[in-house]
C-alpha cells in the first residue's frame, strides 16, 4: 500500500513538474505573441476559437488561456462574447496533452529525457534552451506517467477497488462527481487526464466509466477562471461563470447521451487501445460541444447577463482619437493628438480625485479603480509619443512644429499626474490597512492644498483644450499659491511633529502626501506653459 501511495503522489509530481516545465518553455520561446494573438485577433467567434485553440496548444495550459482571458476582458480588452469564443477554443487546445500522453513511447521516455537535458544545459542559444527545455518537461511527464502507472498496476487484482471503479459505469453523476472535485484538487485536468488514461492502461476502469470522469474534469477546470475573477470587474466575473456554464451544460448534454457518445468513440479510435479512446473521447467532447454552442453564442451570451446582472463598467484601452489615415495631413494629426492628449489628461485627473477622496473618506472602494486605470494612461502615453513622431515625418511648418512639441510635453507630464496618483493610492492603501489616523488639522490642511492643485489641474485642462492662454494664466496664479502652502504645511508639519502632537508613522505619509500633490501641481505648471508657448 505504502508502495502504491508514493509511487502514485511520486509520479503525478513529476507529471504536473513535467508539463509545467514544457509549458513554460513553450511560453518563453513564444514570448509575448501568444498574449498579442489573443488581444487582436479575436473579433469573429470562429477566430476567438481557433485563436484559443492555438494559444493553449501551444502554451499548454487552458487554465493560463482562461486566467489570461479574465485579465483581458478585466481591463476591457475582449468583450464577454470574445470572451466566451476564446474559452471554448481553450477547451479544445488543452486535449493535446490528452493525445501527447496517449502515444505509446514507453520505451524512448529516457532517450527523450536525455536529449531535453544535453538541450536545456548545454545550448547557448536561449531558442535552443526553450526547445530542450520542452523536450525534458515532456520527458519527465511521460516518466510520471510511468510511475502513476506502475504504481496503480497491482490494483488489477484487488477486486473490490475495481468494483468500485466500475460503479462509475453504472452510475455516470458518481463519476462527474469525482472528475470534479479531482481536478479542483490538482488544480489540472490535464492531470486528472493523465492518472484517468494510467488507470485505464491497467485495465482498471473501462470507457464507459472514464468518460463521466473526464466530463467531470472539465467542469472541474473552470475553478482556476473562478478563482482568478475574484477582485476584478463584473465583465470578467461573466467570463468565468460563462466558463461553468459552457462546460456544465456540455456535461449534461453528452451524459444525457452517454451510449450514443460511446459509440461515436469506439468508431474513431482503435479497438483495442484505451488511451487514445479517453484521449479522443476528450478532444471530441470539447470540439463537438464547442459545435453546439458556437451558433448560438449570442443566447449564450444573453443567458450570462440575465444570470449575472448588473451595470458594467468598461475601461476602454488604447486611443480612440488617433488615425493614421490623417497623417498626410498634420494639421489634422494634431488636432486628434491633442483629443486624445485631453482624454488621457481627463483620466489622470480622476485618477487624483478617486485617491484622494478614498484618503479622505478611509474607504478604500475606489482605488481600484486608480490601479485599473493607471496602466491604460501608461500605455496612452506610449500611443501618442509614437503617433507624433509619425506626424513629425511628414514635414511640419513652424507653428505646427512648435504645437508638435508642446503636446509631446504635456503627454509626458499628464503620464507623470497619473503615477503620482496612483503613488497617492498606494499610500492611502497603506494607511488604511496600517489603521493610521490624521489629526483634524492635518486633514483640513490637506484638503487646502488638494482643492487648490485640483482647481490648477482642472483649469490646465481646459486651457489646452480650448487653447485658452488666460486660462493657463489663471491656472499658474492657482498653482503659485499652492505651491507656496505646500512650503507652509512642510513647515508647520514638522513643527508638529517636534513638539509630538503628530504620530511619527502618519507624519510620514502626511508628507509623501504633500510632495505628491505638489509634483501634480508642477506637471500642471509644465502644461500651462505649453498653452502659453513657453516650451
Amino acid at each position: 500500500m505504502q508502495e502504491l501511495i508514493f509511487g502514485l503522489l511520486g509520479g503525478l509530481a513529476l507529471f504536473l513538474y513535467g508539463m509545467d516545465l514544457m509549458g513554460e518553455g513553450l511560453q518563453k520561446a513564444a514570448g509575448n505573441r501568444m498574449r498579442r494573438i489573443l488581444e487582436v485577433l479575436t473579433g469573429i467567434p470562429i477566430i476567438g476559437v481557433l485563436v484559443g485553440a492555438l494559444v493553449t496548444s501551444i502554451i499548454q495550459s487552458s487554465s493560463a488561456t482562461t486566467v489570461m482571458t479574465v485579465g483581458f476582458v478585466n481591463a476591457g480588452l475582449l468583450t464577454l462574447k470574445q470572451a466566451i469564443s476564446v474559452i471554448m477554443g481553450a477547451n479544445i487546445g488543452t486535449t493535446m496533452t490528452a493525445q501527447l500522453i496517449a502515444f505509446k513511447l514507453t520505451k524512448y521516455i529516457l532517450p527523450i529525457i536525455a536529449l531535453g537535458f544535453v538541450f536545456y544545459f548545454f545550448s547557448k542559444k536561449k531558442s535552443h534552451k526553450y526547445f530542450g527545455q520542452v523536450i525534458l518537461g515532456f520527458g519527465i511527464l511521460m516518466f510520471g506517467m510511468e510511475l502513476m502507472g506502475d504504481a496503480m498496476s497491482p490494483l488489477e487484482h484487488f477486486q473490490g477497488f475495481k468494483d468500485f471503479m466500475t460503479q462509475f459505469s453504472n452510475y455516470p453523476l458518481m463519476g462527474v462527481g469525482v472528475g470534479i472535485v479531482m481536478t479542483m484538487l490538482i488544480q489540472s485536468s490535464s492531470a486528472t487526464i493523465g492518472i484517468l488514461i494510467a488507470l485505464a492502461s491497467s485495465g482498471l476502469i473501462p470507457l464507459e466509466g472514464a468518460i463521466p470522469i473526464l466530463l467531470g474534469d472539465n467542469i472541474g477546470t473552470c475553478i482556476t477562471a473562478v478563482l482568478a475573477s475574484i477582485g476584478t470587474n463584473l465583465a470578467a466575473k461573466r467570463t468565468a461563470i460563462g466558463h461553468v456554464f459552457f462546460n456544465v451544460f456540455g456535461s449534461i448534454i453528452f451524459i444525457t447521451f452517454l451510449g450514443f457518445f460511446i459509440k461515436f468513440v469506439h468508431l474513431i479510435s482503435p479497438v483495442n487501445d484505451i488511451a487514445r479512446q479517453i484521449a479522443n473521447a476528450h478532444t471530441s467532447f470539447n470540439v463537438l460541444n464547442t459545435i453546439i454552442f458556437l451558433p448560438l453564442i449570442n443566447q449564450f451570451v444573453n443567458l450570462i447577463l440575465k444570470l449575472v446582472p448588473g451595470e458594467e463598467k468598461v475601461i476602454t484601452k488604447g486611443p480612440i482619437y488617433l488615425d493614421n489615415r490623417t497623417l498626410a495631413s498634420p494639421t489634422i494629426a494634431l488636432q486628434l493628438a491633442s483629443k486624445e492628449i485631453i482624454r488621457m489628461a481627463e483620466m489622470a485627473l480622476q485618477n487624483v480625485r478617486d485617491a484622494m477622496n478614498c484618503l479622505f473618506s478611509k474607504e478604500d472602494k475606489d482605488l481600484k479603480n486608480v490601479f485599473d486605470y493607471e496602466p491604460v494612461i501608461d500605455e496612452l502615453e506610449e500611443d501618442i509619443t509614437a503617433y507624433l513622431v509619425r506626424v513629425s515625418q511628414e514635414g511640419l511648418n513652424p507653428e505646427s512644429s512648435k504645437f508638435h512639441t508642446g503636446l509631446l510635453h504635456a503627454a509626458n507630464d499628464i503620464e507623470r499626474i497619473g503615477d503620482h496618483a496612483e503613488y497617492i493610492a498606494n499610500i492611502t492603501k497603506q494607511y488604511i490597512e496600517a489603521g493610521l489616523s490624521f489629526s483634524e488639522q492635518a486633514v483640513d490642511e490637506m484638503k487646502t492644498l488638494y482643492d487648490l492643485v485640483e482647481q490648477s489641474y482642472s483649469k490646465t485642462i481646459k486651457a489646452l483644450q480650448k487653447d485658452d492662454q488666460q486660462l493657463a494664466r489663471e491656472a499658474m496664479l492657482i498653482i503659485n499659491k499652492a505651491s507656496q502652502l505646500e512650503k507652509q504645511l512642510r513647515n508647520s508639519h514638522i513643527e508638529r511633529l517636534t513638539a509630538g502632537t503628530c504620530l511619527p508613522a502618519s507624519g510620514v505619509l502626511f508628507l509623501d502626501v504633500l510632495s505628491n500633490l505638489k509634483r501634480v501641481s508642477d506637471h500642471a505648471h509644465n502644461i500651462a506653459q505649453v498653452v502659453l508657448g513657453e516650451v
